[in-house]
């Protein structure tokens, strides 16, 4: 656990830190400016403050009420799931701590204010779409959930490996009616 601690002691106010840094910059160098561009315009930088889900679903006109208990119950799960990580699980303790730190980051503007959580970074043109306005907190979040599930997936097939392996010859087979015999 001591471990496990560590890894969360160190990378959660790093991320919270630089979350609530760039939201900060972004608040007062984006406001009522002309969009800057970033990473040879590839990256435009554009101020926006979501008050709904992920990539700015609505579900109504005050959500903040929603939201906050939601993020703390996920937070919940998310801490019962690090503690239940096994020690050298380097993968999936990563994971859930990216996750934690992006959950934290996005509470903090829910709880501060009804504006909704301040996002600054795009849209983003893939050519075929864009991709939403989002923030660092964003970024751990995303980054965290596709580790957690491959973390998952590992798990899964190791799981499945070893029942393999546990079975006998030919016990995982399917059993067949023998031919009838007569009386």
């Amino acid at each position: 656990m001591k471990r496990k601690l560590t890894f969360l002691g160190t990378v959660l106010p790093i991320i919270l830190l630089a979350d609530i840094l760039t939201k900060r910059w972004a608040e007062d160098a984006l406001f009522n400016a002309p969009r800057p561009d970033f990473l040879g315009g590839y990256v435009p930088l554009t101020l926006a403050h979501n008050t709904g889900a992920a990539f700015g679903i609505s579900i109504g006109d005050d959500p903040r009420w929603f939201f906050i208990p939601v993020a703390l119950i996920a937070l919940g799960l998310m801490v019962a799931l690090l503690v239940r990580a096994h020690e050298r699980d380097n993968l999936r303790i990563t994971a859930l701590v990216l996750v934690i730190a992006g959950a934290l980051g996005n509470l903090i503007d829910r709880v501060r204010w009804d504006k909704g959580v301040v996002d600054f970074i795009g849209p983003i043109d893939l050519g075929f779409t864009h991709w939403p306005i989002f923030n660092v907190a964003d970024m751990a979040i995303s980054c965290g959930a596709v580790l957690l599930a491959v973390s998952f997936w590992q798990e899964e097939r190791a799981l499945k490996r070893a029942r393999g392996q546990a079975e006998p010859d030919g016990a995982s087979e399917a059993i067949t009616d023998p031919e009838p015999t007569e009386s």
